[in-house]
């Protein structure tokens, strides 16, 4: 759990951030006092997407190919040497178990040459506090909808370390049910930018999808029903009439599943007194999902703060900066720092 007693001096440290919880490469320099020096993030999309999803073995050998390159054009980009950075900080997980290894050796042994410490950070943790990268100032509390493929929550942060979780998902995952959804439409991996293309010229009234658990009075969410709603009108329409009707097919899902999402956090914002609602995770790149959180917190006279677009899905950028606020071990005592696949706390999945 994060807290506030890493970096206490009058000098501005430099962190080196390392993401490889799953098939994005990521490396990052932030520094306390001038924000993000440069960030680099290289996306295995084109590697995995003959397989229709991710391999984890092909992504960790990835990981180890591009770490060194990346972290030379971070460096160059921020005009810096190795010399100046002060921490290392890398994904501990959740994620990929062989991915994470990656990271951490990497990070591991560059601080062990550098003698400089090493943070571990929750990945999910990271992605709530990357709205803090550009607004320190944000106001506890606030409610953060996180959206990815592999984890849909509603967190109210009620300060740092001081989460509580309010719904999750309890199937799939939003990203996770547009990349099936994509798939059977024929669009390939990653599907959620090519379903959003796709939908941009279809009808979402066309046909009837289900907004799951719309009765519900809890703030869970659940995906499988919409996702089977949509297997059943294609085998229905057969192959020439999904063909035909694509467009309205990916309107109509994302219409819903946007429609549920907004809807539990509506319910969320009702149950207590906020200061902002923060929108984070990879899906937090959909066009109309912002659009209609944006159209909520109007509505409710609260302050959104929306993670730049380059900033959504899985960067070193988030881990470094919210290693400003983590533990801070020196050698040999971060050694105990390894990895691990499944989510834990502080962040329940």
């Amino acid at each position: 759990m994060l807290s506030t007693t890493m970096l206490k001096s009058d000098r501005e440290h430099c962190i080196l951030g390392i993401e490889t919880s799953c098939d994005e490469t990521g490396v990052a320099l932030y520094c306390t006092r001038r924000g993000l020096l440069a960030h680099a993030l290289h996306s295995q999309v084109a590697l995995h997407s003959r397989y229709g999803g991710v391999v984890p073995e092909l992504a960790s050998r990835d990981h180890v190919r591009r770490l060194l390159p990346l972290l030379d054009t971070v460096l160059e980009r921020a005009g810096a040497s190795a010399g100046t950075i002060d921490a290392i900080a890398y994904t501990e997980g959740p994620g990929l178990a062989g991915a994470l290894l990656v990271g951490a050796s990497f990070a591991h042994a560059a601080a062990y040459a550098l003698e400089v410490p090493v943070l571990g950070i929750h990945h999910l943790e990271a992605h709530l506090l990357s709205p803090l990268m550009a607004a320190p100032a944000l106001g506890f509390p606030f409610v953060a909808l996180l959206v990815s493929g592999g984890h849909s929550q509603l967190m109210r942060v009620s300060g740092l370390g001081d989460y509580a979780l309010l719904g999750e998902t309890l199937d799939d995952a939003a990203g996770e049910a547009f990349d099936k959804v994509a798939r059977l439409l024929g669009l390939g991996f990653p599907g959620g930018p090519a379903l959003q293309r796709l939908a941009e010229q279809g009808d979402p009234q066309a046909f009837e999808m289900p907004v799951a658990m719309a009765r519900d009075p809890g703030l869970d969410f659940s995906f499988s029903g919409l996702k089977t709603a949509l297997v059943y009108l294609c085998r229905d329409l057969g192959p020439e009439g999904v063909e035909e009707r694509r467009a309205d097919l990916a309107a109509g899902f994302q219409a819903a599943a946007v429609g549920q999402l907004t809807s539990k956090l509506k319910r969320a914002l009702k149950r207590g007194e906020w200061q902002a609602v923060a929108l984070g995770g990879g899906v937090a790149a959909n066009g109309p999902l912002r659009e209609a959180v944006a159209a909520l917190c109007e509505e409710q006279g609260l302050r959104l703060k929306l993670v730049p677009l380059a900033l959504c899905t899985d960067n070193a950028a988030m881990i470094a900066s919210a290693a400003r606020y983590a533990p801070r071990l020196e050698y040999p005592e971060y050694l105990s720092y390894d990895a691990f696949a499944s989510s834990r706390p502080p962040l329940p999945a």
